[in-house]
Order: structure tokens, then sequence, then C-alpha cells
């Protein structure tokens, strides 16, 4: 991804229109986020009500230059929840000074997880709208919701009030889901995050969008491919939220062999294969429990109140001043 001085004209027209629009938008704004200690539907009515919509906005210039983004925002906020908890610290970088060394280096984000850019696009329009105001790990749960919406699939509400880690874990980012898990591992890595089988089954669903480099593929990558060529996660509707990707598991198809444990492996019969067939079936029932699993996975373990910080810039924690 081009760094923003670099892209199309017509895109850094589209940033500076966004940022325009902000100004308009967020007329009014505070300063500080709401008050409370937990997470809240309604946390940035008055401090920064345009918080969604600017959001939005910067990610569908993003989609146009990028197709693969929705896709890639979502991996992001899902990384991050699943080290370390949703705190906004897969996006730090390396920082000698604040002894950080970023989670982006774990295996299952070298050279993998994308995106950056843009939610630093979306913190810039943010910082001029409503300074001091919306964490980085909110902004990842805004960013994921509204991909997986721009996409087709489920909108919901999301809880927010997340405030920023000032220091990464690299260890757990190194614990991630792979995509060579068995299902027991897989299992195993989703109850340590409070999630049940239900929640497992829904959100590998967000593979029903995006691509992987054919080296983590079953089928590996074919005569001529280099390890990093992409393939499409569903061949049928790459770009599309849907639920297509259930029929492919259900037909031995899919790309990635920790989706495909899911109706292959002995102990699927009784635990995820049934999930899967709803799911195929039903996609209402579905985009229901996948919003409901992103709202729970969201949840894990935040920071909120006067824990953490809102970082200005969401690759670095903030200066201190004494």
């Amino acid at each position: 991804m081009a760094s923003s001085s670099s892209l199309p004209s017509a895109a850094r027209c589209s940033l500076l229109l966004i940022a325009a629009l902000t100004l308009v938008l967020s007329h009014g704004a505070h300063a500080y986020g709401g008050s409370g200690t937990g997470l809240s539907y309604s946390f940035y009515d008055n401090s920064c009500p345009s918080a969604r919509d600017i959001v939005r906005r910067v990610i569908q210039v993003a989609r146009i230059i990028d197709a693969r983004i929705p896709a890639s925002l979502i991996r992001l906020h899902f990384h991050d929840c699943f080290a370390n908890g949703c705190d906004g610290s897969l996006l730090l970088d390396d920082d000698v000074s604040s002894g950080i060394m970023s989670e982006k280096k774990a295996p299952g984000n070298y050279q993998s997880a994308r995106g950056f850019k843009v939610v630093d696009n979306i913190k810039r329009v943010l910082e001029i709208a409503c300074p001091g105001t919306v964490s980085c790990a909110d902004i990842l749960t805004l960013a994921a919701e509204i991909s997986v919406e721009l996409a087709g699939g489920p909108a919901w509400n999301v809880p927010l009030g997340r405030r920023d880690g000032t220091k990464s874990n690299i260890e757990s980012a190194k614990d991630l889901p792979s995509p060579f898990d068995s299902l027991d591992i897989l299992q195993k890595k989703f109850r340590n995050m409070g999630l049940n089988d239900i929640d497992l089954v829904a959100l590998q669903g967000a593979h029903t969008f995006g691509r992987a480099q054919c080296q983590f593929t079953q089928r590996n990558c074919t005569a001529g491919q280099e390890v990093g060529t992409l393939v499409n996660l569903d061949a049928a509707t790459p770009n599309v939220f849907d639920n297509k990707y259930y029929g492919n598991l259900l037909q031995g198809r899919a790309e990635l062999p920790s989706d495909q444990v899911m109706t292959s492996d002995p102990i699927a019969a009784a635990t995820t294969a049934p999930i899967v067939h709803r799911f195929s079936g039903n996609q209402k029932d579905f985009f229901a429990n996948f919003a409901a699993s992103m709202i729970k996975m969201g949840n894990i373990s935040p920071l909120t109140g006067r824990d953490g910080e809102v970082r200005k810039n969401c690759r670095r924690v903030n200066k201190k001043s004494y």
C-alpha cells in the first residue's frame, strides 16, 4: 500500500475532502471521550459524533484503490484482540526508547498483516476533527464492522470506549491462530479468549472475502508460483461478505487447512460441522451470529476509564511530559 503522499492525485483529493468534511461534521465536538469505566454504544455521541462516518469515508476511498482493504482491516482487529486484548497493540512499531518490540514481527503478522496506512489515514482525519478523542483500538473495531458492511455483510452497533495500550506483547502474538492449526488447537485458542465453537465457526467466516498467500493454502503453491502469490479465499465472490465460504467447506474446497478442519477433523462431526451446515444453509443466521461474535471478541480485555491512553499516533505511544 502506498503512502498518502504517493497516492494518485484523485485519492489525495478525496482524503483532503474527507478532512474538510469532518471539520463540518464534528462541529462542536469536545477534545475528550465519554466517561465511565466500561464500553458504551454512545461513547462518542457528544465528544466525536462524526467518528463512525469519518472511518467509513476513509475506508470507502481506500477500497477504491485496493479492493483487499476491507478484509485486511478486519484481520487487523482479529490479530489485535487475540494478542494482549483489544488495545491497539498490534499497531505499534518498534521503539527502543519505549521498550517496544512490534507485534508486526510475529509469524502470523510478518509480511502478511496489512492496512496500517489506512488506519494512519483514519487517525489523521479524526485528529483534525476530534483531537485526542478516538483511540486506535476503537478505530480498529469500527473499521472491522464498517469493512464487513461495505462488503455486503451485516451491520451492527459497536460498543466503544477502548483505550490504547502502552506496550506490545510479541510472545502472545506468536500464538495467534495459524492456517495449519488442528481443530482442537483452534478450539483451545478460542476458548482461551472466552470464545466457544459457535464463535469459532462464525469468526472463521471472515475468510469469505480477502486473499491469502499460496504457501498457507491446502494445495500450497502450484508449479511456477512464488510463495507470496495471492489466492482468493472464496473463488466465487472474493470481495463479497456472504455465506458461500461455508458451502466451500462442505465441498472440501476451503483454501486454508485451518478452515477445512471444521468439517474434516474427526471431532468436527460432534462440534463444528453442524454449525457449518447451519450457516451454509442460512445466511441470515450466519450474519446474526457473526455480528454477536464480533462484539464478543471486541470485548476481550479492553482498557477503559483511566487505563491506557488515547494515542496521537497509532504507531507509537504518547511521549510523557513532566
